[in-house]
């Protein structure tokens, strides 16, 4: 199949690349030329696993396509994917003037009859609105459907090429069964397709979300009762997660949620459900508890060295949202970081991919940043786990020891066991 996919972002990028993995001609389009001559040489704008070999693959064997020409895209596709960032807008809303542009630029284009397949997270009704948009501006026949994406960033190539369920929002029996034929070699052992109305699959995307979303600001929250109570949130979490009905994913403690995806989709519905008279008492609670989360280290930092922080040095390990990424958008590092900052502090941070991207939020002479995990200690006064990579799971007690000027160590995400103050550091965590 030849199709189009708009907007060569996270999303984008890694859905193009994975529809020409399975042999189909895919053209990636976005009118930010530098990225796409940059994608053209191989190079990638985002850290993501496998990514980069199969970009490059899949362009030697011209199945991948990028190209800032919308119209020579959609002359050679009759499949056209949106995937267009929709920003989080003033007050908590979604900025929906990237997808309303795409959708007038398509109408222009558009010779021949096409299927226009929304995979940006947009709140419910926006795909009809798409549809209006081009109906009002071209006399082409097209159909509509909702595909939203449900990647977690660092196993998104997993994701896609074995997903666990594939939505398809519509009402026309032609399309699903485009999308299907699409979607085939991707679900060739189980039959993985859901089928649904438009309206019902935009919302899906914003549930999912929220929902996982409030699994974490739960867990949290227990977290912060078993400290006051003496409970130890590491055992809740075994004696809860053995349960069926509840089971060990998103129930980690720690200090807090970010991402591209959680922190505005939550805000997006809540905005959605404001919008329809209808005022969503734990969604508003789960952005709440997750944002007051991010402080959770900053007073168990003041609590232990006083509020004015100057003339101490802290070291941090790990800056993106999560491990697996250079995404920091909304990530606990920045409010993190800004606030040791505010407090006199000086900083070392590493992170294995995640520098760059950091820098362009924090600019600050009082940020160091370093080439290995255990060059943060240096002159530290303490180390901070923010994101819990890999390399930062098994510690070498002896270069912390000589290296930090005080055995302290605060665990944002609870990984290092209490054995640890038998060799007499202080270990700092949540919950526990």
């Amino acid at each position: 199949m030849n199709l189009t996919i708009i907007g060569v972002g996270y999303v984008g990028l890694v859905t193009g690349t994975c529809f020409a993995e399975m042999g189909n001609k895919v053209y990636c389009v976005d009118i930010d030329e530098k990225r796409i001559n940059n994608l053209k040489k191989g190079i990638i704008p985002i850290y993501e696993p496998h990514l980069e070999t199969m970009v490059i693959d899949n362009q030697s064997k011209n199945n991948l396509i990028f190209t800032t020409n919308l119209k020579e895209a959609l002359d050679d596709s009759n499949i056209i994917f949106i995937a267009i960032g929709t920003p989080e807008s003033e007050g908590g809303g979604v900025n929906l003037d990237f997808i309303f542009t795409v959708a007038k630029q398509i109408a222009d284009n558009i010779t021949k009859e096409s299927l226009i397949v929304t995979k940006s997270t947009v709140p419910v009704g926006t795909n009809f609105k798409i549809k209006e948009i081009i109906n009002e501006n071209s006399d082409v026949e097209i159909h509509i459907a909702s595909n939203p994406e449900f990647l977690k960033e660092g196993a998104a190539i997993d994701d896609c090429l074995h997903p666990d369920r594939i939505i398809i929002g519509s009402e026309d029996i032609k399309s699903i069964e485009i999308l299907k034929e699409l979607y085939g070699p991707f679900v060739s052992n189980h039959d993985r397709f859901i089928i649904m109305d438009v309206k019902s699959a935009e919302m899906t995307k914003y549930v999912a979300n929220a929902m996982l979303a409030t699994k974490i600001s739960f867990m949290n929250e227990m977290a912060n009762i078993c400290e006051k109570t003496g409970a130890n949130i590491q055992n809740v979490r075994l004696g809860i997660g053995s349960d069926k009905r509840i089971g060990y994913k998103y129930i980690y403690a720690g200090c807090g949620y970010g991402g591209s995806c959680f922190p505005k989709d939550v805000k997006g519905l809540i905005n959605t459900s404001l919008e329809n008279g209808y005022i969503p008492s734990i969604l508003s609670m789960v952005d709440e508890v997750n944002e007051a989360q991010k402080m959770v280290l900053i007073d168990k930092i003041t609590n232990r060295f006083g509020h004015d922080l100057s003339n101490l040095t802290f070291g941090i390990w790990g800056l993106s949202f999560k491990p697996q990424t250079d995404d920091v958008r909304s990530a606990p590092s920045i409010t993190i970081v800004s606030e040791l900052i505010k407090r006199g502090a000086r900083v070392k941070a590493y992170d294995p991919k995640a520098i760059e991207n950091f820098k362009c939020e924090i600019k600050s002479d009082n940020i160091t940043y370093v080439d290995s995990k255990y060059d943060v200690l240096d002159n530290a006064d303490a180390l901070i786990l923010i994101t819990e990579w890999k390399e930062f799971r098994s510690l070498d007690l002896n270069e912390l020891s000589k290296r930090l000027n005080q055995k302290i160590i605060f665990d944002g995400r609870n990984i290092y066991p209490k054995r640890i103050e038998d060799e007499g550091f202080e270990l700092h965590q949540i919950g526990c």
